[in-house]
């Protein structure tokens, strides 16, 4: 039995073709829901929330759609165990809803991802390392100690900021997933200056992962920028290859699939 995904549409997503596709690719059961049908998504077993720019971003990233109804099933999904992914505009709305890091009361935000510290609108490509122990994140099945995951970083507010202390929380409790990295695993500075060298949060269970830069846009070798993409130039098949980020929805699949009664 394939498990159901919902990728949660608001105003202003959109990556939710390309996550889409990403977890077709991995074997799931992907289906888009949007904001407007919250009564849908108790049918799920797992949930994504992709990027883009819901309700334009207005008062903060991702601080209106944390209050739209939909994210009620969420919430209550993601407080009854299942797992939910959020990427980039996805990841932001997680931060609002106080899922990530999880540490205040739920739509009481104890950090954010705020503007770059560039004050622009910034895509580049980067790698990413997880940060804490592979049980620290069951949503992320047998990953392994220190992956490193390529990815593309597009978005201009990704930027953790939080008081002090909370960021202090944040590195002793095991929040910090992954942090920023080259492709060899070594840490590199943020591109957008976040705290922490922050790419990505996780909740205290692990079963909620908020994560900035968009594996999916890396998860095929024409995506690629480097030798890799022009070696398979003429080879369809070797062009449309999955690989690089995909990983990380690979270890989502085993993860919810684990899960699923067969």
């Amino acid at each position: 039995m394939s498990a159901r995904v919902a990728v949660v549409v608001f105003p202003g997503t959109n990556s939710e073709d390309e996550t889409l596709r990403a977890l077709f690719a991995v074997g799931l059961d992907g289906e888009l829901v949007h904001w407007s049908q919250p009564e849908r998504l108790g049918r799920f077993d797992a949930f994504v929330l992709p990027g883009g720019f819901a309700y334009e971003d207005r008062i903060r990233a991702g601080a209106v759609a944390a209050h739209d109804a939909v994210m009620d099933p969420v919430i209550d999904a993601a407080q009854a165990g299942k797992f939910v992914l959020g990427i980039c505009n996805g990841a932001q709305i997680l931060a609002e809803a106080g899922l990530v890091p999880g540490t205040g009361p739920l739509r009481r935000p104890t950090a954010a991802f705020a503007p770059n510290a560039s004050g622009r609108f910034q895509s580049v490509h980067v790698h990413v390392k997880l940060a804490v122990p592979p049980e620290r994140v069951p949503l992320l099945a047998g990953i392994e100690a220190d992956a490193v995951i390529p990815a593309w970083a597009s978005h201009g507010d990704g930027r953790l900021a939080a008081p002090t202390e909370e960021l202090a929380r944040i590195g002793r409790d095991g929040h910090l997933a992954f942090v920023y990295c080259d492709r060899d695993g070594n840490e590199v500075p943020a591109p957008n200056g976040a705290a922490l060298n922050a790419a990505a949060l996780v909740n205290g269970a692990g079963n909620v992962l908020a994560i900035m830069p968009h594996p999916e846009r890396d998860g095929w070798t024409y995506q690629h920028l480097d030798a890799s993409r022009d070696a398979a130039r003429g080879d369809t098949r070797a062009t449309l290859a999955p690989s690089g980020g995909i990983r990380l929805f690979e270890h989502f699949a085993r993860a919810v699939c684990g899960g699923v009664p067969a």
